[in-house]
């Protein structure tokens, strides 16, 4: 019996091959043993696939009601010097003196 390693994401033992990829029940992760430690690492990518970086200037592309309050963001707003955070589909950005967390499917660099 080959052992099958420990998943990537959440380090759970438990893990087993599905005839094509390695698959982690407890949290959905799929991977193949032939990829590299490397390509686990996962680009921050605008809308248009352009890779983002911390510090970038990007624009909304539509517009946005903000959960919690009656604030709408704008299409077209231009942020400046937004922050990477952990989930590459989120990034950390201040809009008119607030600090609000935006999914990078709404924004272009």
């Amino acid at each position: 019996m080959s052992e099958i390693a420990n998943c990537p994401i959440c380090s759970m033992d438990n893990t087993y091959f599905d005839g094509v990829l390695n698959v982690c029940p407890d949290c959905g992760h799929e991977w193949n043993d032939s990829e590299s430690d490397e390509s686990d690492v996962t680009l921050c990518k605008d809308s248009n696939g352009a890779e983002l970086a911390d510090g970038d200037a990007v624009t909304v592309i539509k517009d946005l009601k903000v959960k919690g309050s009656s604030m709408v963001i704008k299409r077209g707003t231009k942020v400046k010097g937004i922050k990477l955070t952990e989930d590459h589909e989120l990034v950390d950005c201040k809009i008119d003196g607030s600090w609000i967390v935006l999914k990078t499917c709404f924004l272009k660099k």
